[in-house]
């Protein structure tokens, strides 16, 4: 075999792979395998650059940062849709369209959730993917190939079945689903940077950048739905279009239906508006568009939206209230947040009094002060943000605010280093940082001590009990019986929880340390990568840590800061001392769940889901969290409600604790 042939037969593979991944949700290897397919090809081009192709899954990132983005004119424009708020808008809709189309008979309808992402156009030319753009005012969009040639999921070739275009051009939304975006800001938390509001934000953000690396390192996707200019194969509906876009490589939304009449469309609207809590991904409404390209042609357009489609528009996330108050707040590591203290509010079914502000360059560029009447949105599971100041609206006498120079906690100078956003209180020994850093220390996904509350940890560190992470292990029951509310039967509780935390991971370990930039990912890498050798880890110099995947420069020098700072070292010893010691990640031996879904749902009480998703993972299989026709099973435990019903609905295996535990004890 050629190294050309080798090369190509590689790529093949892993697009291959790609398309198993991000298109069917049915990955057919392991991460491991799939790196090592791509080390392998990158091997093989470094040795022959001449044989390396722009649509080689290699050449993904590796452009150089841009000055600012060139514009891209549209050749068919991206037409924003018609809104309908309510039923009876959706009623019309149907029924203009049927005088439109000058017909009594039902008319066939394609219907698809709305997600609330950015939309973007890709442009292939003989399969080829030459370049992509925002949709900008409709006719002309910002150029940002380089940015979506990094977003795995988008095909840099198409997968040729015969019948590839000329000219291919797809509209598509880019989004990211809740649990990534979760991870993605946890990841900003630990490296003290500001959270993004909500994924839409964070995947329009990410799309803008002029680094392509900065957007390769975001978790985006995408789901294709429309056409736009198409040279050399024809389509005679909207379903039909949609089937065939996942036979060339590109994701579609599962979800999406198509019926007859008004019903449907109601019907549609109703149930993607009661499923839009349980989506892993954001949507904001309902698309509905006339099926038959012919009857699209015939309805035709106005001038800013086609009379063809609408989108039913779901109850507003975003809501007015009055800020009564700007807080600051301190974090563990010191960072000075500012927080609104809101005139209470229902935002999407939750009420909702606080709203991060972030920082004050943020406070700066929104002109936000005491008193304003602000717009404020949430999304998922998300701290609130003020979106704007109706400024027609402020009252008279107000002033900018300002973050104070001196911490709210301890009075300690409060500095803003050179080119960072967040102003810090450099005193160590502030109360405010001990009890963050011991509330860290103590939570559910680092040592998991049941009971110990952030009311404990003030009540301990205010009482002088506590000022380290290690003073946790000294403590005893009399001490805590003593304390105000605390009997001596929760003062058992707690003292065995302490016990049983003892036996951890090395990745909860070193998270709970509360190293800067370092997470609970990171902490799974590097006890991957030490063996849970903690000496090692301590030892280590800058360059090994550089070397490990996914541990960058910043990082690298963090964990280098950490274990050069004694004090941290003797915290270290002492926890090692009180008896802390490291599981040996537990290998299963067998994939008898490979490629299986699995769903938790109601009160566990034969173990925790942290519990379950590692007995699963180990097995080979996945967990999600929300139920959909590609899951396998569903294990309900008491107190079970819409996820099990769905599940009834759809036919997926239901399994009780027991049976769950029989299935995955079944490799032993």
């Amino acid at each position: 075999m050629t190294i050309n042939t080798q090369i190509e037969k590689l790529r093949e593979l892993i697009n291959h792979h790609n398309i198993q991944y991000y298109v069917h949700d049915n990955p057919t290897v392991s991460d491991i395998e799939y790196d090592n397919l791509m080390r392998e090809l990158q091997d093989l081009e470094s040795k022959h650059p001449e044989l390396i192709t722009p649509e080689s899954p290699t050449q993904r990132v590796g452009a150089s940062p841009l000055t600012e983005f060139n514009q891209i004119t549209h050749r068919i424009p991206l037409l924003s849709l018609a809104n309908a708020m309510n039923e009876d808008e959706i009623k019309r809709f149907d029924s203009q369209i049927k005088k439109g189309l000058d017909t009594d008979a039902e008319i066939e309808y394609i219907a698809e959730p709305k997600l609330d992402g950015l939309a973007v156009e890709l442009v292939y030319e003989k399969g080829i993917f030459v370049y992509g753009s925002t949709r900008g005012d409709g006719v002309t969009g910002e150029d940002i190939t380089t940015n979506l040639r990094t977003i795995p999921s988008i095909p840099l070739r198409i997968k040729d079945n015969g019948d590839t275009p000329e000219i291919l051009e797809i509209r598509g939304e880019v989004f990211m689903f809740h649990e990534d975006f979760r991870k993605l800001n946890e990841t900003r938390l630990d490296q003290d940077k500001s959270p993004f509001a909500n994924p839409r934000n964070a995947s329009a953000g990410s799309l803008r950048q002029l680094n392509p690396a900065i957007t390769a390192s975001r978790p985006l996707r995408i789901y294709c739905y429309a056409p736009g200019v198409i040279d050399g194969v024809d389509f005679v509906s909207q379903h039909q279009f949609l089937t065939r876009l996942p036979e060339w490589g590109f994701p579609v939304c599962p979800l999406i239906k198509t019926g007859f009449g008004v019903d449907f469309l109601i019907r549609f609207y109703q149930e993607a508006e009661s499923m839009r809590r349980t989506l892993p991904y954001d949507i904001d409404g309902a698309v509905f568009k006339v099926n038959n390209y012919g009857q699209q042609k015939t309805l035709g357009t106005r001038s800013r939206s086609p009379r063809w489609a609408i989108a039913g528009k779901f109850k507003a996330q975003q809501v007015t209230t009055i800020i009564e108050n700007i807080i600051p707040s301190l974090g563990r590591t010191g960072a000075v947040t500012p927080v609104a203290k809101l005139s209470p509010v229902n935002v999407g079914g939750v009420i909702v009094s606080n709203a991060t502000l972030h920082n004050q360059d943020e406070i700066d560029r929104k002109d936000i002060r005491i008193g304003d009447t602000v717009l404020i949105q949430r999304a998922g599971d998300v701290i609130p943000e003020v979106v704007m100041v109706i400024k027609e609206k402020r009252p008279a006498g107000s002033h900018p605010y300002v973050l104070p120079d001196t911490c709210p906690v301890c009075g300690h100078k409060v500095k803003r280093p050179e080119g960072e956003a967040v102003a810090r209180c450099g005193n160590i020994s502030c109360p405010a940082q001990i009890k963050g850093r011991i509330s860290h220390f103590v939570s559910k996904n680092c040592m998991d001590i049941d009971g110990f509350g952030v009311k404990l940890v003030d009540q301990l560190v205010d009482e002088n009990l506590i000022n380290k992470i290690s003073d946790i292990y000294d403590l005893n029951q009399q001490q805590l019986a003593a304390l105000d509310r605390m009997g001596d039967k929760s003062a058992d509780n707690i003292i065995e929880s302490i016990g049983k935390s003892k036996k951890t991971t090395f990745a909860r370990f070193i998270h709970a340390l509360g190293i800067r930039n370092v997470g609970i990912n990171a902490g799974k890498i590097l006890e991957k990568a030490f063996n849970s050798n903690l000496a090692q880890l301590q030892n280590s110099s800058f360059q090994s840590l550089n070397a490990i995947d996914e541990i960058g420069d910043i990082m690298a020098q963090s964990i280098l800061d950490f274990f050069n700072d004694d004090e941290n070292i003797n915290t270290i010893n002492k926890c090692l001392e009180a008896g802390i010691t490291f599981e040996q990640k537990q290998s299963f031996g067998l994939n008898i769940l490979k490629s299986k879904t699995f769903v938790f749902t109601g009160s566990l009480t034969k173990f925790t889901r942290n519990d379950a998703k590692e007995i699963v993972e180990g097995l080979g299989g996945k967990t999600t969290g929300s139920v959909s026709k590609k899951t396998d099973y569903l294990v309900a435990g008491p107190g079970a409600g819409s996820k099990l019903k769905k599940a009834e609905s759809l036919g997926v295996t239901i399994l009780t604790e027991d049976e769950f535990l029989e299935l995955s004890n079944s490799s032993a």
